[in-house]
């Protein structure tokens, strides 16, 4: 979100779901590279094939190499068939344990959300609880 002139808050014109991707891909790629090992041009291709957009490799890479940092994949050269060789992704054990943990945690906020967004909006009654003040009066 960005804010506008007159402090009014509303949604980048841009696609909001690039924003959700931000903090989730690190998440999605995860998930990917558990399943088995990936380049990146590959994991581009699964996540567009799983409804993510196209993800670019300035969005990609920079992610990987965060995620490789903080030991949760591990990267390897391999020779290319008849063209340059491929930095080749792999999940490590730390990588899988914040993946199940991260899962768990997206699953308890997707929930949340998911009964957020189909709540009746509709009712707008007041629901905080005034009886204590309307009987001391």
């Amino acid at each position: 979100m960005r804010v506008a002139r007159g402090g009014d808050y509303r949604v980048s014109t841009k696609d909001p779901a690039a924003s959700w991707l931000r903090g989730t891909l690190p998440l999605a790629l995860a998930a990917i590279l558990a399943r088995g090992d990936q380049h990146g041009y590959a994991l581009v291709q699964e996540l567009a094939a799983r409804g993510f957009g196209a993800v670019r490799g300035g969005a990609l890479y920079p992610v990987l190499g965060r995620m490789e940092a903080d030991g949760l994949v591990e990267a390897r050269w391999e020779p290319g068939d008849g063209g340059p060789g491929r930095k080749v992704y792999r999940v490590t054990e730390a990588g899988r344990a914040r993946l199940t943990e991260e899962a768990g945690s997206w699953q308890q906020f997707s929930a949340a959300m998911d009964h957020l967004l189909k709540t009746d909006t509709s009712d707008t009654s007041d629901t905080s609880d005034t009886s204590d003040t309307k009987e001391s009066s």
